[in-house]
């Protein structure tokens, strides 16, 4: 099932999504082609939790360790943005690149899960998340948690499993990602239980687990589609700074 939120003229609104048409619990439908209603992130973080080098293409690409545990960092709420929502490129950087991750949304309150089912227990499902990154700033801080910085969706998938499903980056119609998940470093299920012993995860708070290499940068006028297996396509396109 895939799970979505939309902004209509009733305000937001969130449901099974089937094709282009979103019905909610109450049995309301909304056409996402009608005029009002658009898609929105599909869940509203309190904190995304990022891996970083979980594939080893880019470790080389970057020149990293090898980690010997899941070696993450932290953006904040203000970070979130919505599919086929434009990226505005911030002003302050040169060098701003993408990262197609697999992400999990997390359903309810917990902490220090211990083994693959009782995380599967606390998940809402799987989506997409795009990581992106000012090459030029100093420190990860700077690089990766500005406003903006976490383009997220376009569903959650409830019924996935994240072991060995494929992955695709475009960028204006260039492949610059292709991948699967089985090159991840460590497993999904063992991230969320490893970082579970120091946070207290909240609903709608998303783990990521890393990009594969991602080669060039992203300028004003680009289409960035990032594809994951079972669950479908985030778009964003690229525009100016105002």
């Amino acid at each position: 099932m895939k799970l979505a939120r939309a902004a209509t003229p009733d305000g937001v609104v969130e449901g099974e999504l089937d094709d282009r048409t979103l019905t909610t619990d109450d049995g309301a439908t909304y056409d996402l082609d009608a005029d009002g209603v658009a898609l929105r992130a599909p869940a509203e973080p309190s904190t995304f939790y990022c891996v970083g080098r979980n594939f080893a293409e880019k470790i080389d690409q970057m020149d990293y360790d090898v980690p010997e545990i899941p070696d993450w960092f932290i953006k904040p709420a203000v970070s979130l943005h919505h599919p086929e929502t434009p990226i505005e490129k911030p002003a302050w950087t040169n060098e701003l690149t993408y990262a197609g991750e697999l992400a999990a949304v997390i359903d309810e309150e917990c902490h220090d899960l211990d083994g693959e089912d009782a995380v599967e227990s606390v998940l809402r499902g799987w989506t997409i998340l795009n990581d992106l990154d000012a090459l030029d700033q100093e420190r990860r801080t700077a690089r990766k948690a500005f406003d903006g910085s976490g383009p997220l969706g376009p569903v959650v998938e409830t019924d996935l499993d994240p072991r060995g499903i494929d992955m695709e980056t475009h960028v204006s119609g260039e492949k610059r990602q292709d991948a699967t998940t089985d090159w991840m470093i460590f497993d999904p299920y063992e991230t969320i239980a490893f970082l579970s012993e120091r946070y207290t995860f909240k609903p709608g708070d998303v783990i990521s687990f890393g990009s594969p290499a991602n080669p060039g940068l992203i300028e004003p006028g680009d289409d960035v589609e990032i594809w994951y297996e079972g669950i479908g396509t985030l778009r964003n396109e690229v525009v100016a700074p105002e």
